[in-house]
């Protein structure tokens, strides 16, 4: 949850760093050697040293801080030194830099959409053995947990956080507008409609806001509209996008659409922080946001209400952006000693502390069904129907094209928005320009 929270990631927990992500990493996986330094960070008496790039700050790293010192008094054998010296947004960029030095850290916080870049390194690990010997069956985990630690089919991460995207609406503004509250059902069209006349420009309220800087935050929110319509990010045989035709199009014109009533606010910086501060000043009806955004509402008193996705044709599809623990090849006693903190991180008492303090859902279903949790969802007004739309919940591909996509279409979804370019135009563009890019990726 991956997110504008104070708690995880630092401003923009879904601005992934595109384009330059895969910098070098071709010269690392030519140079890097799995298994290399087998004796490093093992001291005289058999501990053994790991080094974790956590990526936290705020509630989240004094969470983590938390797990590790609960880790060191079962496993006196295993030192965890926690670092890195980057929030989760600069993680991939310093991770790629490790690799190519061949000093990677043996356990980094990395977004789902760059471990496929992150996986061209001999030195990632293959997480198999790691899922299949947990106490919660791997099959039980939500699919979009699944999915986003799978890059050619093996499991080369855990998955760290779970979020999803819903509406969140303001009851105060509804009332306003003498409107009544979306429920599960609802469509694009409603969707529209009530941002209209939850706008008025005298008082400064806009019916809903969008991220416009052409980052991810910008982009990641259109899939669900382009899966409900058909479409694929990435076409079958993947050597084009899925979306360049009446999926893109149609998903597109809803922008459109709120751009020519005048009820988007379009926040230009990345990770749509403004956004977010304008909905807990009081001045957007409805948001789409994940669970790491509650927190905040409810500490600047909105009363809110929060509601599945809009759908096409009456059903709701939603996204998941999952981070991971991804884990390095230095050595047999440090792999198996990483291993061996990850898999205890992913067992039922630890990944409880981890989910209620670090902002993530349950990730699997049975987490969500204990007690403790459902006591803490209790607590939080509007959570549990975001880990209900886990149902629905897909995730973008993990795929090392994905961020020659995500450029080209944050630039058509911005062009849309502010007006310049008509939704027929700016798909047209993108597609020319992510099919290109595409092929010399492939």
């Amino acid at each position: 949850m991956d997110a504008v929270r104070s708690g995880r990631g630092g401003p923009s927990r879904r601005g992934i760093l595109r384009g330059g992500g895969a910098l070098a990493l071709t010269a690392a996986a030519g140079t890097a050697v799995a298994g290399c330094g087998t004796g490093l960070g093992v001291d005289s008496d058999g501990t053994v040293h790991i080094e974790v790039w956590h990526g936290q700050n705020g509630p989240s790293l004094k969470a983590f801080k938390r797990l590790v010192a609960n880790f060191h008094r079962s496993h006196p054998a295993i030192r965890v030194d926690i670092g890195g010296g980057v929030l989760a947004d600069d993680m991939l960029q310093k991770v790629m830099a490790g690799l190519v030095a061949q000093s990677p850290p043996d356990v980094a916080y990395i977004f789902g959409p760059d471990l496929a870049s992150v996986a061209r390194s001999p030195q990632l690990a293959d997480m198999t053995s790691v899922v299949e010997s947990q106490p919660v069956p791997w099959n039980q985990y939500w699919p979009a947990a699944r999915e986003g630690v799978m890059v050619d089919g093996v499991v080369r991460a855990v998955p760290a956080v779970l979020d999803s995207l819903a509406v969140v609406c303001n009851k105060k503004l509804f009332r306003e507008a003498r409107l009544e509250l979306p429920a599960p059902g609802w469509t694009w069209q409603d969707f529209t409609e009530m941002a209209r006349k939850l706008t008025d420009r005298g008082k400064g309220t806009f019916g809903t806001g969008w991220p416009g800087a052409g980052d991810e935050d910008t982009v990641w929110r259109m899939w669900p509209m382009i899966w409900d319509l058909g479409g694929e990010v990435i076409a079958k045989g993947k050597r084009e996008i899925g979306f360049a035709g009446e999926p893109g199009a149609r998903s597109l014109d809803v922008l459109a659409e709120l751009a020519r009533d005048r009820s988007v606010y379009v926040d230009p910086k990345p990770g749509g922080e403004q956004m977010y501060q304008a909905f807990s000043t009081g001045r957007l009806g409805m948001v789409g946001t994940g669970p790491w955004q509650l927190p905040d509402i409810r500490q600047a008193k909105i009363d809110y209400h929060v509601v599945p996705l809009p759908g096409f044709h009456g059903r709701s599809v939603t996204i998941s952006g999952p981070d991971t623990w991804s884990v390095f090849d230095n050595g047999s006693a440090r792999l198996t000693a990483a291993r061996t903190f990850i898999g205890w991180l992913m067992e039922p008492e630890q990944a409880y502390l981890w989910d209620s303090e670090a902002g993530s859902l349950p990730q699997s279903r049975p987490a969500e069904r204990r007690p403790k949790w459902r006591e803490h969802a209790a607590g939080v007004p509007g959570l549990p129907v975001f880990t209900e739309v886990l149902e629905t919940a897909r995730v973008r591909p993990v795929d090392r094209a994905y961020p020659k996509i995500s450029m080209p279409f944050g630039e058509a979804i911005t062009a849309v928005l502010l007006g310049k370019s008509t939704p027929a135009k700016a798909l047209r563009r993108c597609a020319d320009e992510a099919n290109a890019a595409m092929a010399k990726v492939r």
